[in-house]
């Protein structure tokens, strides 16, 4: 696994004022550590990160298997290796009310989920506040936490902190971790505006 995948903290911010996806991930330090370029014009996601701007090394493809998104399911594949690392699949009907993920390994065993903080505030979100309050995810495995993104309110861009210090262990692979991050900016991130 690359070296950009060691921190225990990530900060990504999303461009304004660009046609696809296009987010800088930085590690506690403040540098650039990883970038994210959403394929345009495509049917299905197609979501490239690489070691930085040049896009000379790629280092993780997130793939969407359908077209709509409703309760996709987002292969991860790191690109180094030429391997699936594992998957995010949407809750569809639920993530409704209060988004939610389903967090899959190689072999796409479920093993975590990615839920929105607390009912009461995803419905503040949704049909009172939209983006004026913050969303907060809690990534558990075995109802443990064992991750933290937590949306920083800015009127102007996406910005998301990642915080895997609270797992400790090495439990969660940071490739699936982090995608889970990207796709909460990329697909959360424009519906509740």
């Amino acid at each position: 696994m690359d070296i950009v995948f060691q921190y225990d903290q990530y900060s990504l911010k999303k461009q304004t004022l660009a046609l696809t996806g296009i987010l800088r991930i930085y590690n506690p330090q403040g540098q650039l550590v990883l970038y994210c370029h959403q394929k345009m014009f495509k049917l299905k996601e197609d979501i490239r990160v690489y070691s930085d701007e040049t896009k000379t090394r790629e280092l993780l493809n997130i793939q969407s298997r359908q077209i709509l998104d409703f309760s996709a399911y987002y292969d991860i594949f790191d690109s180094q290796y030429s391997s699936r690392v594992g998957g995010l699949r949407r809750k569809g009907f639920r993530s409704f009310v209060q988004d939610e993920w389903d967090l899959l390994d190689a072999h796409e065993n479920v093993f975590g989920i990615l839920k929105e903080d607390n009912l009461n505030q995803a419905l503040l979100r949704r049909f009172l506040l939209g983006s004026l309050l913050p969303q907060n995810y809690d990534l558990l495995m075995n109802n443990e936490r064992v991750a933290d993104y937590k949306q920083r309110f800015n009127p102007f861009r996406y910005e998301l902190d990642m915080d895997f210090r609270v797992e400790g262990l090495g439990k969660l692979d940071r490739r699936i971790g982090i995608s889970a991050g990207i796709l909460l900016a990329i697909i959360e991130g424009h519906q509740h505006k």
